[in-house]
């Protein structure tokens, strides 16, 4: 198994990609630490996939500390970390967002990845070992109007992880980021602004490859990058998007 024996934490993994993603690194052998804000969901996964269940609000440092001190109790060691708990607000002009949806945006999908940064890498650093994947956007790459906040902290994630990756090679972490183009998930239709099939098909319109992108295949290219099979590459952002970008 690709993932045998590493301990992976995965956020947001109570639905959507993350859920995808546990049930991907669960099947490859991994320990998976299911952290959600809902505990009701991330129960429900972990019991799934056989996983530990752990309540976090990745905006809050106390709350990522008990995260990372849980999954240490537990494992003994943190090899992976999956940011890929995020927000949006809905489609509208840029200049009528309110500042409560976009403070809302950027902590969930900025200042988290900051957090658990620094909750995290001291422990990497003295394992010379680790791996960081940040669940970013085509949002950031090939942005939609309407969504102009959401796709800056989109942006900002690509950037953060390339920035991440060139300062932390040398201490034997890698950080990758994939950007999954609109999928099956919960956050759907707020990204549409309605769930209708004439959204539906002004959407899929823009994907090339004709569909829209699964927990499944976020699972697979997560298990990639997070894997021995990747262990050259470190600071690419990967489009998981049948073409949307190109």
């Amino acid at each position: 198994m690709r993932l045998d024996g590493k301990t992976a934490i995965v956020t947001g993994a109570g639905s959507g990609f993350g859920a995808g993603i546990a049930r991907k690194f669960a099947a490859e052998g991994a320990h998976v630490i299911v952290a959600d804000i809902n505990s009701d969901a991330a129960s429900s996964i972990a019991r799934e996939i056989s996983g530990t269940p752990c309540t976090v609000d990745v905006a809050n440092k106390a709350s990522v500390q008990a995260m990372i001190n849980l999954t240490l109790q537990r494992h003994s060691q943190i090899d992976i970390v999956i940011n890929n708990a995020g927000v949006t607000h809905l489609p509208a002009p840029m200049d009528t967002i309110s500042e409560d949806d976009f403070d809302r945006v950027f902590a969930v999908n900025c200042k988290s990845v900051y957090l658990i940064a620094q909750a995290v890498i001291p422990h990497m650093k003295a394992n010379k070992s680790g791996n960081i994947l940040n669940v970013a956007s085509t949002a950031g790459v090939s942005p939609r109007p309407n969504l102009s906040w959401y796709n800056a902290s989109k942006g900002w994630m690509n950037t953060a992880t390339k920035s991440m990756a060139v300062e932390l090679a040398p201490f034997g972490i890698r950080v990758n980021a994939l950007n999954p183009v609109a999928g099956e998930t919960p956050l759907l239709a707020s990204f549409m602004g309605e769930d209708t099939p004439e959204r539906r098909a002004q959407f899929l319109s823009t994907i090339p490859i004709g569909r829209f992108s699964t927990p499944e295949d976020m699972g697979n290219a997560a298990c990639y990058l997070c894997s021995d099979e990747a262990s050259m590459i470190t600071g690419v952002c990967m489009e998981v998007d049948g073409g949307r970008c190109i």
